[in-house]
């Protein structure tokens, strides 16, 4: 989908700047339309529907081996049919390439 797929995350334990907003809209542009940035730029947030909680939760799994991989976790809210994904780099209290790429990645599930 985008270069974001095909980068990885790197190690982000704090001391670093979150990204600017005009950083952040650039990237944003690379994720799906359905990706909404917080006001006040510090996360990315996607809502997920599905027929079931069997298709929920193969979901959920997918993310998770993702989020594993990358050693990059996302705040996850789950219910019987849908999924809400939010990105947020708590080290540094705001967004990260990191988010980015992970948002990215889980985009090619959901194609």
């Amino acid at each position: 989908m985008t270069s974001l797929t095909t980068r990885t995350c790197v190690p982000c334990e704090g001391g670093v700047t979150p990204l600017s907003r005009a950083g952040t809209a650039e990237l944003m542009h690379k994720l799906h339309a359905h990706w909404r940035l917080a006001a006040d730029n510090t996360d990315i947030r996607r809502a997920f529907s599905f027929p079931d909680f069997y298709h929920t939760m193969s979901f959920v799994n997918a993310v998770a081996h993702i989020a594993n991989t990358e050693d990059h976790h996302p705040d996850l809210e789950i219910g019987y049919n849908y999924c809400r994904v939010r990105y947020q780099t708590h080290a540094i209290n705001g967004l990260h390439d990191n988010d980015f790429i992970c948002a990215a990645k889980i985009d090619q599930l959901a194609i």
